[in-house]
């Protein structure tokens, strides 16, 4: 990374590549959110009983899920806007995750053909990078 003449930080590429790549990631998130508020999971192909299950979920873990969700997504725009309140963004989005997980793994016995481990992993992996990334953003100058 290298300064400008008023002494700022030069975007680097990889926040670009990192941006975007995030932010399509976190979009999904945000797809799956949606579906299941607006009432479409009959038309993403999920049967009347995985629809039963994604329809139990109390008020908290749904507002916890989208605390989530909007907070990733909100990280990535955050980040390609390069604004310090990524990683705020990201500390609420893992919050969401956090307690999403704890319901799904320890609370509930989510069916077998809902679990998704490694969509688990993947989403765990992304969020903290995401939220170590953008602190060490924040550290070199390069989010303001």
């Amino acid at each position: 990374m290298t300064t400008t003449t008023a002494g700022r930080m030069h975007t680097p590429a990889h926040l670009w590549i990192v941006g975007a790549v995030t932010l399509l990631f976190n979009a999904m998130g945000i797809i799956s959110y949606m579906t299941t508020k607006l009432g479409m999971l009959a038309e993403m192909g999920l049967t009347p009983s995985q629809i039963a299950f994604m329809e139990s979920y109390p008020a908290w873990v749904s507002a916890f899920w989208a605390l989530g969700v909007w907070g990733a997504f909100a990280g990535s725009v955050l980040l390609l806007l390069r604004s310090k309140w990524t990683v705020t963004a990201m500390v609420a989005a893992l919050v969401g995750l956090i307690v999403v997980t704890v319901y799904h793994y320890i609370l509930i016995d989510v069916p077998a053909d809902m679990q998704s481990p490694g969509l688990d992993v993947a989403i765990w992996v992304v969020t903290l990078f995401l939220l170590f990334y953008s602190r060490r953003m924040v550290a070199a100058g390069v989010l303001r």
